[in-house]
């Protein structure tokens, strides 16, 4: 799977179902392998003219890679 199919998927929270973002980045290490994965924060009409720090979602911590979700346990 590439990363390009990754950043069109929403990364959903198992623990209490919010919507966490979409994947803007990933951090890899020297053998290849994904180490985080980096989210955009969700944006909505009362944040907009927030910064909003973005999520670094350990690849560890994910727990199902579906069609349109990413599910992680954060």
């Amino acid at each position: 799977m590439f990363l390009s199919e990754l950043q069109n998927k929403d990364i959903v929270s198992t623990k209490d179902g919010r919507k966490l973002g979409r994947i803007i980045d990933a951090e890899i290490n020297t053998q290849g392998r994904i180490i985080y994965l980096i989210a955009e924060p969700k944006r909505n009409i009362k944040k907009i003219m927030i910064s909003a720090q973005e999520t670094k979602i350990s690849f560890d911590d994910i727990t199902k890679i579906g069609e349109d979700v990413i599910l992680v346990n954060m």
